[in-house]
């Protein structure tokens, strides 16, 4: 497949980008600006025996997502898959939180996915029914305090994905989302950087375990891609070490029936 993949140069997205390499993909991997990053995710990518270009683009600007996907078809012959990964966190409570901050988190986390979709269809139909992949977070499905923007952006981007995937079902684009959990990412290592905060978040986790990108979310991206999720759309699949269910195993005590 050639696949478009935006927030390419760590974390996630790096990871994302080296198992799509071990696959075979071709990819064009975008970071927001020429960085050394990004050209060790290229040539890691490259060493794996992938074909890859690097394209730059910042996605606040509502005019990248369209060049990205236009560069990407030039430079691969065409897209059969495109991994919106791209995405900030400003923090802050609402009551206070700068509109400028509100509008960029939204502009790069939700936005961008939309512009990119949109740009991508006709090529993505063209290649035969082709599938796009967004990558959002738990905190898209229950509230995440004090991440100002951030929520509220990610659970509209579940909700954009699951439109698309209906609009678009029928030309054969799937359109779906990975949500990972707590993770270790570019966003949170400055978290998971302290022991105590590490095995706080760790002891919340059934599987009491940290996500790791390469072990744990990029192949899920891989399979989502691929023809064997053939049949899969307007999903959003999460990745969370069984954090979010597991509210009723810290609540103590068990209910009883009178009598029994």
């Amino acid at each position: 497949m050639r696949i478009l993949l935006t927030g390419s140069s760590k974390g996630i997205g790096r990871a994302i980008a080296e198992r799509l390499a071990r696959s075979g993909h071709a990819l064009a991997l975008c970071g927001s600006r020429p960085s050394a990053e990004l050209d060790e995710a290229a040539a890691a990518c490259t060493a794996a025996g992938a074909m890859v270009k690097t394209l730059t683009g910042d996605l606040a600007d509502p005019a990248a997502p369209a060049r990205l996907v236009s560069q990407a078809v030039a430079v691969l012959g065409g897209i059969d898959g495109v991994v919106s990964n791209a995405g900030i966190s400003i923090p802050g409570n609402l009551a206070e939180y700068p509109q400028d901050a509100w509008d960029r988190v939204f502009s790069i986390n939700v936005r961008s996915g939309w512009l990119l979709a949109r740009a991508a269809y006709p090529h993505l139909v063209a290649a035969g029914g082709g599938a796009f992949i967004a990558v959002a977070s738990m905190s898209g499905i229950e509230p995440y305090p004090g991440v100002g923007a951030y929520s509220a952006s990610k659970a509209a981007l579940i909700m954009l994905v699951r439109t698309l995937a209906l609009e678009w079902a029928a030309s054969g684009v799937r359109v779906n989302c990975v949500s990972p959990g707590l993770f270790l990412s570019a966003m949170t290592a400055p978290i998971y950087a302290d022991p105590q905060k590490k095995a706080a978040r760790e002891a919340l986790v059934p599987m009491r375990r940290i996500g790791d990108p390469a072990r744990d979310i990029a192949g899920l991206v891989d399979f989502m891609l691929s023809p064997d999720a053939g049949y899969i759309t307007g999903q959003n699949v999460l990745a969370d070490g069984g954090l979010m269910g597991s509210i009723h195993a810290h609540i103590a005590g068990r209910p009883r029936s009178a009598g029994e």
